[in-house]
């Protein structure tokens, strides 16, 4: 798609469905929007929820909305569901009461549903995250946000216009941890900011997504078993059916970024929370391979990131699947060191983050017997010992899930918002180029694009 496509253009250009049938335009979703209205909620009005994709990740969102609601005097419910898999909308559409559909625009067409939850492979977040804001809904958008580095420009764009609430689902940016380093860097315990480091570390004999496969269900499939292949596939190269990309999607580039765009999204979005602001990245680059796994898969099951800042510091991120060590994930100032998951489990809570000063020793006098002891910098104010900030131990999904819903009667923005997502996006976007490319990628922030050379000041 060429770069100077704006929204309306992608929307139109991009608009036919797999079954055949093109999305409504800008035009005429803003026509929708005005006979149909987005519902001005009250503090006691029940949120109405659609869930889009009800696949593994899709029913367990569900499961948690509506935990949610049940503990917090009915705050929302799921009212409508749409899966191309005849068997997955079934269950959901009756284990909530819910309609169930096979079409998503169908699911926002229904004017008493507030917001969705797009929980479909990545391939598809952002055409429908774009529709749905079209519609009048809020959106919460399971991570990783999309699938192209324009897919990311246009959700930002399409945010700005509508007002709509997007929340990304990276539910770890709720946990405490992140807000108190945010608040200590911001005071200057660790002076300025130099490297941060993390780790997504897994390990399966079978091989990361190596999901069940359900025998006899596909395009072929009668009643429960019928998949609608086609639409499925949407944008993305069309392909005979094949079971093994409809149940295990996250091994294929078609579908998805592997390890950078499925894990390091609930690594980088938190580190962007705890710096003074979101950054994107001027110099990216990615490697690894498929060191066990060297099956059909063509995503590698063991990868690396590493990023430079046009601030003036450094990112490196590491990721196996087949090791489960993680590394401890802190960031690293000239002054001192804050490590927010000494486990490196980003996905965990913690229940004190811990303030490491950088002890120093000062020059020595001449003629002196004596060595002068290791302190801190001589303008440091917080002292040379090692620094304990409790951290708030609470449910995360579930405070993910509140803020979602507080911000959507509040209008504020949410904990993981559109713009932040996209710094953390456009990271794991540019290594997944990197990789695939062999080359190290560089950012061009205004023009919005990757180039292959270092962008001047």
């Amino acid at each position: 798609m060429p770069d100077e496509l704006d929204r309306r253009d992608f929307l139109k250009q991009t608009g036919a469905l797999g079954a055949g049938v093109a999305l409504a335009s800008h035009a005429f979703a803003k026509a929708n929007n005005k006979m149909n209205p987005s519902r001005v909620l009250g503090a006691n009005d029940r949120i109405n929820i659609g869930l889009i994709g009800c696949g593994g990740r899709g029913s367990d969102d569900a499961r948690s909305f509506t935990r949610y609601g049940t503990e917090n005097n009915n705050a929302c419910q799921i009212v409508a569901v749409c899966d191309v898999y005849e068997k997955r909308k079934r269950e959901q559409a009756e284990k909530y009461s819910a309609k169930g559909f096979s079409d998503y625009r169908e699911v926002l067409a229904l004017p008493d549903v507030d917001a969705v939850i797009v929980a479909t492979p990545d391939h598809w977040h952002a055409r429908i995250a774009l529709d749905a804001m079209d519609h009048g809904k809020d959106v919460y958008l399971e991570k990783p946000m999309c699938h192209t580095i324009k897919e990311a420009k246009q959700l930002v764009d399409t945010v700005r216009e509508t007002n709509r609430v997007l929340q990304v689902g990276s539910q770890t940016t709720s946990a405490d941890q992140w807000w108190k380093a945010k608040k200590a860097i911001a005071d200057g315990m660790i002076g300025k900011m130099i490297m941060s480091q993390g780790s997504y570390h897994r390990n399966s004999i079978e091989g990361e997504w190596n999901w069940p496969i359900d025998p006899g269900a596909g395009p072929d499939g009668k009643g429960d078993n019928y998949i609608d292949w086609k639409t499925w596939l949407g944008p993305a190269p069309s392909r005979p059916w094949d079971a093994d990309r409809f149940f295990r999607f996250r091994k294929y580039w078609d579908y998805s970024g592997g390890i950078a765009t499925d894990l390091f999204f609930h690594v980088v979005a938190p580190l962007n929370i705890c710096w003074d602001k979101p950054q994107y990245p001027s110099k990216v680059m990615a490697s690894g391979g498929k060191y066990v796994f060297t099956n059909d898969r063509e995503v590698p099951d063991t990868y690396h990131l590493l990023a430079e800042y046009p601030e003036g510091h450094s990112l490196v991120l590491s990721s196996s699947m087949a090791n489960s060590q993680h590394i401890p994930g802190l960031i690293r100032g000239h002054e001192g060191t804050i490590i927010m998951v000494e486990h490196g489990m980003f996905e965990s809570s913690t229940p004190d983050i811990t303030v490491r000063p950088e002890l120093v020793r000062p020059p020595e006098e001449p003629g002196s017997n004596v060595r002068p002891k290791r302190g801190p910098f001589p303008d440091y104010k917080f002292g040379a010992e090692e620094i304990k900030i409790p951290v708030e131990q609470y449910d995360m999904m579930q405070a993910h899930i509140g803020n979602f819903l507080k911000c959507m009667r509040t209008r504020e923005k949410p904990h993981l918002d559109v713009e932040t997502a996209a710094h953390a996006q456009i990271l794991i976007s540019l290594s997944v180029d990197s990789y695939r490319e062999g080359r190290v990628k560089y950012w061009d922030e205004k023009a919005w694009k990757a180039v292959d050379k270092p962008v001047k000041a």
